[in-house]
This record gives C-alpha cells, structure tokens and sequence, in this order.
C-alpha cells in the first residue's frame, strides 16, 4: 500500500491569486503544487495575447508564482503540474527555466504538447476526422479558426514525472488531469484502473476552481468564517481513489459536505463525467464529514472513456456593438418602446441588415424608489456582423442622436459611441483519441510519444442509492427557494449548467419531486423555450440541468448580462415558492 498523495490547487483561472502557490506551499505539508489556469474564454485571450506577443500565449503570472516558491518546492520535494502553458507551453517551460536559472536552481523541467490541432486541421478536415461535439457532423471550414486544442488526458503527465520531472507544463488538459497525473504517478496505477482513476478525477474537479472549493461562489456564504480572505483546496487522494479534500489549517472558509457538493454541481452535465482517460459516474460519488474542513470522497466508480477527445474550438465571430440606455422612473414599458423605435429610426441599418440583434429591458428598478438608481431599468441594444462597419460608429451615433430627442431623463452606461468589437466563438469537436499522441518534452533533453488511446472495457456500474427519506407534509410558507437550498451554475460552450442541492434527506425528497423540468421553466422564464435536460444525483442529494443555447455561441459572443451564467442559480434561489414549514431554519 502506498500512502496517500496530498496535491494542493493555487489557481482556478487566469487572473487568479498571485500569492496562492506561496500560501499552500509554505502554510502546510503538500505533495504537489498544481494551478488550473485554462478555460474556453482563456484559450481565446491567449490567441490574442499570442497574436499581439509571438510566444506570449501562456500564463505568464503562473511563472511568477514559480519565481516565488520554487527554491521551497525543489528543497521539500514538492513536485509541480500546471496546465499554464496554454497555447504556449514550450514558450513557458523556457521561461520558467530562465527563472530557475535567475534563482540558481536547477530542476527538471518537462512540458506536454500535441493539444494544438490548428497545424493539423487541413489532414483532420480532409478525412472526417473533425467531427462537431453535440452534432456528429464533419467539420469542414477551418478557415476562421483562432484555437483548435484537444484536452488531453494524465498519461503525458505520469510519464514525465516518471522521467524525473521536478515541474511539468502542459498546454490544453482537462482541469482534472492535473491532479489524476499526480496521483496515477504516485501510486502506480495502470490506464484500467477504472475506478481509482475516476475517484482522483472527482477530486480533481472539486479542488480544480481553487477557493469554489473552501467557501467561494457558496450559496450559504454568510454561515462560513473568514470569507474575507478564503484559503484554498488541497486532495489527499488514496491508492483505492478515495480522498479527502481539506484546506490549510488557520485559512478562512470551511471544507464541508455543502462546499464539495456545490463544486461538483460546477459545469457538469449528466451523471456520466466525460473525460479523456476515464469515465467518471457522479452518481457514485459518496460524501462524509470526517472532521473541521475534513470532507471524504469514496465510493466513486469508473467507466473506460469514449473513444475520442473533445477539442476546443475558437472561431473568429465577427464585429459586435453593445449599447444600454437607462430609462428612469414612470412609464418604463413606454419608454422602452420610443427608444427602440427611434434608434432603427436614426440608424442606416435595419435589424434585418445585421447577422443578429439582441434587445434586452432589464428591470431592475423598483416601485417609490428612495435612489436616482432604484428609479432605472435598462434597455441594452446588441448587434452582431461579420461586417465592422455595420456595427460600428453608425451604430453606437444613432444612440447618441437621441439623447436630446427622445425620453425624459435619457442617459446612457458603458461609455460613448465607438467602434465594433471583434468577438470569438466558441465550437466543441472531436477527434479520435489515437491520432492525437502527446508529446513529453524533458527541457533540454529527449522527447518521446505517449498514446492518448485508452484500452477499451466492459464495466457495469450502479449508482449509489440516495437518501430513503420521505417529502415532508404539513402546512407551507411562501419563501425564497434559497432558504432551504443551494445552488451552482455556469457555462458549458453555449449552454449553461445549473445545478440545485439539498442539505438534509427531506429536503432532497421534496426538491427531487417539486423540481422539475417545467417548473424550473416557470421559474426561469429566460428559458422557457430552450431545450432543458434534467439529471438525477441522489447520492449526493442533487439535480443538475443543462440548458442548451443559454448562451449563445459561448462566453465572448453571449449577449446576456451574466454571459457565463454564474449568477443564474442564485437567481432560482432569489424565486420564491410554497416551502413546507416543517423544512425552513
């Protein structure tokens, strides 16, 4: 038996902390250093920070951190796996040398590549091979793409840790793969080892958005200490894949059964977890407070994994224009309408001239309001065209001509007329696993292929029975569904997740029958025509849907005000409801 593997996370994104890799390396005993920098939207900045700076597409933050707590890392033996690499990763791998260098150290340094396909798109293309996520369909036209990565799995990362590597960069793996490498590494488990795989893959996403883990982005925030200063995750991940997930003693936050179950509601879909080296069944995940900020994971089982990657598309979209008037106090509906008549009124373009036009009125003002801001609602005009001209200055002036002209009160938010801007969206794909190897390039050294193709197997899987607990009876109360339940969302490429939690046994019975598809539409009228999936987690007391189309083609071409849909779960708990009694604090 191998002891267990602790593996702390210093980043859930780009921007994150900068001070993260120093507090888990020096405020407790680590295994591993890990940050998880990469997202769909991070793909497309990096495109575009490669464009402005030739070599530029990584996190260059990430290797000040390194400059930071290397000298501790390499004296401890504290490995290091981050995805930071991005577009870049051999770019990165030189410049975290060159601080090795800086600092008198000398580790060994590998990176992992073969995740761009941009290269390869025209031999993809030319055989079917490129095939589109949701649809099936070939993918055909390359010529608009900024990024093309597929997410690989942990094999490239077991083996240059195999090799000796004291920090591994890699560019696009899945958030996961980071701390399954680790753990595959240590404890020597083989490409079937189904399910120790898929318990260190669950570890993974909990721990992967660093402080969603301890307390951030928590629904029930104002019941957790030290908010103010939250500390991040780590994960002891066991030879058998169970773990426990914790947090530095004396950081603010909590680790509990509420923390781990939101974070695993984040950006899921159905029970099956999709991943490039194994399937894991959130339905299997088991969920048991062993002490303060003590939370095990067990139970977690695993399926072989589909027989493709998915790849992360960026395709440049064209030329967008936002532009939000406020409109104050009486008559808001009325308003509304004469702005938006006059604006196609001054504008050389019609809304059929445009690839598309979003109007929005968000009224977030209130009735007697006792503020100027109170008394304002807001009508946000949006267009999109391939053409910059169209939703340029022509556009943004018809706004501006109306502001003596039109509505009492009239101003507007968000600056002055201006040009368009370019936008990306974003396209999932596949590709078969075994035309995608990955590269483990030790830095000044050899290089060799590892295979991205998994054996394939025959696994049966039950998921873990959730609680036997009835709904409770009795009278009910008209109160916000958040007083009894938590919540998650964000985005998926276009579509959104939305996941609901319960916190006692009744409670999930009477969510699991009150929550359905077409109630959650009634709730959320937003999405009332939009294809809804509903997934069942009983084990862990949870329900998530997937909303298709939510968010148009992805984050940077999202017309909504909250384009990743972080907030849309607190929106569900801010409805209110008929709560029985007998379920209220």
């Amino acid at each position: 038996m191998t002891d267990p593997i602790r593996i702390a996370n210093c980043s859930g994104f780009f921007g994150d902390r900068l001070s993260a890799a120093r507090e888990m390396v020096e405020g407790g005993p680590i295994d591993v250093l890990t940050g998880d920098w990469l997202a769909e939207l991070t793909m497309l900045i990096l495109a575009r920070t490669r464009a402005k700076r030739p070599g530029g597409g990584y996190a260059r933050t990430w290797v000040t951190q390194m400059e930071q707590v290397m000298g501790t890392c390499l004296d401890r033996g504290i490995k290091v796996v981050s995805n930071a690499g991005g577009l870049d990763p051999d770019g990165c791998a030189e410049a975290v040398a060159e601080v090795a260098q800086k600092l008198g150290l000398h580790p060994t340094i590998a990176y992992v590549r073969g995740d761009d396909l941009v290269p390869r798109m025209s031999e993809l293309i030319a055989s079917d091979q490129l095939t589109h996520f949701e649809t099936g369909e070939p993918i055909k036209d390359a010529s608009a793409f900024l990024t093309a990565n597929a997410y690989l799995g942990c094999w490239g990362i077991v083996d240059a840790l195999e090799q000796g590597a004291d920090i591994v960069i890699t560019g696009r793996t899945t958030d996961a793969a980071i701390v399954c490498g680790p753990a595959a590494w240590h404890h020597g488990w083989s490409r079937t080892d189904w399910n120790p795989l898929a318990g260190a893959v669950a570890a993974g996403h909990v721990i992967e958005c660093g402080t969603q883990a301890t307390g951030g982005n928590y629904s029930f925030f104002t019941e957790v200490p030290g908010m103010s200063r939250v500390g991040f995750p780590w994960a002891e991940v066991a030879e058998d894949g169970s773990s426990v997930v914790g947090k530095h003693d004396g950081t603010g936050g909590e680790v509990s059964i509420g923390t781990v179950t939101s974070q695993l509601l984040y950006e899921i879909g159905g029970p099956q977890y999709f991943g490039p080296d194994v399937t894991t069944r959130f339905d299997t995940i088991q969920l048991e407070q062993v002490g303060p900020d003590r939370v095990r994971m067990h139970g977690v089982k695993g399926e072989p994994p589909p027989p493709t990657l998915k790849v992360c598309i960026n395709r440049t979209g064209g030329f967008r224009n936002d532009m939000s008037i406020c409109l104050t106090g009486l008559d808001i509906e009325a308003k509304a309408a004469l702005v938006e008549e006059s604006f196609w009124k001054a504008c050389p373009y019609q809304p059929k001239d445009f690839a598309q036009v979003t109007t929005r009125l968000l009224r977030n003002d209130r009735p007697d309001p006792e503020t100027n801001e109170q008394a304002v609602a807001i009508l946000r005009i949006s267009a999109k065209d391939s053409d910059e001209k169209k939703v340029g200055r022509a556009f943004s002036n018809a706004v501006i001509e109306l502001a003596l002209a039109s509505i009492p009160g009239f101003f507007g938010v968000g600056g002055g007329p201006g040009g368009g801007r370019p936008f990306g969206v974003y396209e999932p794909a596949c590709v078969p696993a075994d035309v995608v190897p990955q590269e483990v390039v030790l830095l000044g050294g050899e290089s060799h292929e590892v295979s991205s193709a998994i054996p394939p197997g025959d696994v049966s899987v039950e998921p873990a029975p959730g609680p036997a607990a009835s709904a409770p009876g009795g009278a009910t109360v008209r109160a916000p569904l958040g007083a009894v339940f938590g919540s998650r969302s964000g985005d998926k490429g276009g579509n959104a997740n939305l996941g609901v939690f319960a916190r006692g046994d009744e409670a999930w019975a009477w969510l699991d029958g009150f929550l359905t598809v077409e109630r959650l539409r009634e709730l959320l009228p937003e999405i009332a025509p939009l294809v809804v999936d509903r997934h069942r987690l009983p084990a862990i007391r949870s329900l998530n849907f997937v909303i298709h189309g939510l968010l148009e083609e992805g984050v940077a071409a999202s017309t909504r005000q909250d384009p990743q849909a972080k907030s849309l779960g607190e929106w569900l708990r801010a409805r209110v409801v008929d709560l029985p009694e007998a379920l209220l604090p």
